[in-house]
């Protein structure tokens, strides 16, 4: 496997990032407009979600035209509407007798701890998403649905630190390629899963002696966890974290592969994320799968958990300081 080159980047995949970065909030948006097999897998127990029951497989419709990760939390899920408005002005969607409906799936993060809660993300910007899609790997860090996101918060936002978004590829030797967009918010710790060490996550307050370089900079939210066992309840960070994403294959997969896929891509999440899938999360993943190499379905779920680890720590390095959290390469500056 290596890492694929822009230029051989999906033929019939657009990515698109919009934003409000006053507000620190975004959205975007993977356009398939040719149709992809769609699948998903959700793990955490505090989802928010749009049309996704039509991806499991014993239901009708086995091809979506774009996948939607906002910002915003449930208010973000209107972003999807932009998209449906897009798509059936270039007249993309499911044959009906009356209309052409676009399949849009989606799902949100929340991230209105940071900035300006009041301002959301909304249609017009899903919309904007779309025209700023293109056939390109996207931008990455605060981008999109990422330009909200924070890792590491069991003792609170003003001890977490910022995440992003994050993009990476594989090219596997046939030719085909496995790709990640995950959107990082996660209520645990980002882990390096070479090293097995924290690189963004719960901060100890600086009182306690904590350096940016030393061990102790982390809290450790599995830590404090068990500190708290029999004591603190944890709802009291609320349902605010999740990570979100979309794998993208070029295999030829049907529908019950696609969501396999799917499903062994949550591995990438359990590798680098500590604690993972809680019920404070919302981690969902999507897959699309746009046929035109043949393949094992075992290979491509293997590959796509791999891509997602590795999309997952891109999110955390490329990601930047915003309203006073530090990133992990600004601590490292």
């Amino acid at each position: 496997m290596q890492t694929t080159e822009p230029s051989t980047f999906f033929s019939n995949i657009r990515i698109g990032h919009a934003q409000d970065l006053e507000a620190l909030t975004g959205c975007t948006v993977v356009l398939c407009e040719e149709g992809a097999v769609g699948g998903i897998d959700q793990r955490g127990g505090a989802p928010g979600t749009r049309e996704t029951d039509a991806l499991h497989p014993i239901h009708l419709v086995d091809k979506v035209h774009a996948v939607v990760v906002s910002g915003g939390s449930a208010f973000g899920l209107e972003t999807a509407s932009g998209v449906m408005r897009y798509l059936e002005e270039r007249g993309v969607g499911f044959p009906t007798p009356a209309a052409r409906v676009p399949i849009v799936p989606a799902a949100i993060l929340y991230d209105l701890g940071l900035g300006q809660s009041n301002r959301r993300p909304d249609a017009a910007m899903g919309y904007q998403a779309c025209l700023n899609a293109a056939n390109q790997p996207p931008a990455e860090g605060n981008q999109g649905a990422g330009t909200g996101a924070t890792v590491g918060k069991i003792l609170g936002i003003g001890q977490a630190m910022k995440a992003g978004i994050g993009y990476a590829s594989l090219q596997l030797g046939n030719g085909m390629q496995i790709a990640a967009l995950m959107a990082v918010n996660a209520f645990g710790d980002v882990i390096d899963p070479h090293t097995g060490k924290i690189i963004a996550g719960a901060r100890r307050l600086p009182s306690t002696g904590a350096q940016a370089d030393g061990e102790s900079f982390f809290a450790d939210t599995l830590e404090v966890m068990k500190a708290m066992a029999g004591g603190r309840d944890l709802g009291f960070s609320n349902r605010q974290h999740t990570v979100i994403g979309v794998v993208i294959s070029d295999a030829n997969l049907n529908k019950e592969q696609t969501n396999k896929v799917a499903q062994m891509a949550h591995d990438g999440i359990a590798r680098t994320i500590k604690p993972a899938h809680t019920m404070l999360d919302g981690d969902t993943i999507f897959a699309l799968s746009t046929g035109v190499y043949e393949a094992d379905v075992n290979v491509v779920g293997a590959c796509a958990a791999e891509v997602v680890a590795q999309t997952i720590l891109r999110a955390i390095w490329q990601a930047q300081p915003a309203a006073g959290l530090p990133s992990a390469s600004s601590l490292m500056s």
